[in-house]
């Protein structure tokens, strides 16, 4: 079965490309049977915003078209202390995979670091196509990590998998010529830009607070900094060491908070909307500012919301349910959340609303981070 999946998983796979799979890349798919790397009970969309279970015991015929379709599976669950259960691992989309490998752009014996062992899929593919002697993974979940082991050694790949922090990339195989995420990231860790050899590449899904979209290709310069672009693809689950835990009724509103109301003209929907392209503009031009939709606000058919990670600062813009002419906002804290969102989306049109592919990043070691400037190409 599986060469017959894999057959068909290339071809999914080139229907999302819109071009042939890379033959190095389809021969490495071929090596490493995707089914290895999961687990015996798969997470699939319920179609209802939720997930429900795929045992391989139970129902083997769906968990094995499953494996083999070009789509994520959740493969972990992580309860928060609400008691909810949010998505913590996956299996990415293959073709995301893929996309993944070709903008890594390397060859054999250069040395490649991995962030975010997972599954360990995506450590064999490199091993494959770098030689697994020139392969570093590494996650900082004890389990996976040993999961992952067991599963390379069965797929006959087996690069040096290591459980630590990925913020901190890992010291003792460097340099590297390439690093690759899959997890996204806020900042570019400065682990990452000093074990990277000049001219090397770092490649990973870039998410801001405002949109979790698009995937970084950047270059080490002699100077020690480095330059990239967003490519138009990928959202991945944020690295553990970047996420930030504030939510809007616990932590930012309070009794008592006066806000200072107006109106815009401005659709809350142009923003925050199906625009990835604008939110990924806002998103690299508001700092720290995330948003939510609310359909159940007394005042308001629908509101959304506005925050600062520090929890200091919050908006509202409410569309009343009849008119789209002007909506009511209210913001409150040091930080005028919503003018701030317009001021960006003005330059976004103004820009002559610039794809993802148009913003590029360079980043400078400032202490013990790094900070980045972005401009348009």
């Amino acid at each position: 079965m599986p060469d017959t999946a894999v057959g068909d998983l290339l071809d999914q796979i080139a229907a999302q490309l819109g071009s042939p799979v890379p033959a190095h890349l389809g021969a490495a798919l071929r090596a490493v049977p995707r089914h290895l790397f999961l687990p015996s009970t798969l997470w699939l969309r319920d179609g209802n915003g939720g997930y429900e279970p795929c045992d391989r015991e139970r129902d083997p015929e769906r968990w094995w078209r499953a494996a083999y379709r070009d789509i994520p599976l959740v493969t972990q669950f992580t309860e928060l202390l609400d008691g909810d259960l949010v998505p913590s691992s996956s299996a990415s989309m293959p073709s995301m995979v893929v996309r993944m490998l070709r903008d890594l752009n390397g060859h054999q014996e250069q040395r490649v670091l991995e962030i975010g062992t997972g599954t360990g899929f995506n450590a064999a593919l490199l091993s494959f196509l770098f030689g697994a002697e020139n392969v570093t993974s590494v996650d900082v979940d004890p389990e996976l990590t040993r999961r992952a082991q067991r599963a390379l050694k069965a797929s006959g790949q087996q690069p040096e998998v290591v459980c630590t922090d990925g913020a901190g990339g890992w010291l003792p195989n460097a340099p590297y010529d390439r690093i690759i995420s899959t997890c996204s990231v806020r900042k570019v860790p400065l682990p990452w830009l000093e074990q990277t050899t000049p001219d090397g590449l770092i490649v990973t899904p870039w998410d801001t607070p405002w949109c979790n979209f698009g995937t970084l290709i950047a270059t080490k310069q002699p100077d020690g900094t480095a330059e990239g672009s967003l490519a138009a693809y990928g959202a991945f689950m944020l690295m553990r060491a970047q996420q930030v835990d504030v939510e809007l009724h616990r932590d930012v509103l309070r009794d008592g908070q006066v806000p200072e109301r107006s109106v815009t003209e401005l659709s809350p929907w142009s923003v925050a909307g199906n625009d990835l392209d604008a939110q990924m503009h806002i998103g690299l031009h508001v700092a720290g500012t995330w948003h939510s939709w609310d359909t159940e606000a007394d005042e308001a058919h629908t509101r959304l919301w506005l925050a600062d990670d520090e929890a200091t600062s919050w908006a509202g813009v409410d569309y009343d349910g009849r008119q789209t002419s002007t909506f009511a906002v209210a913001q409150y804290g040091p930080r005028r959340l919503w003018d701030e969102v317009a001021q960006a989306y003005k330059g976004y049109v103004a820009a002559g609303r610039p794809g993802v592919h148009r913003h590029r990043l360079r980043f400078t070691p400032d202490g013990r981070r790094t900070r980045h400037q972005v401009t348009l190409s």
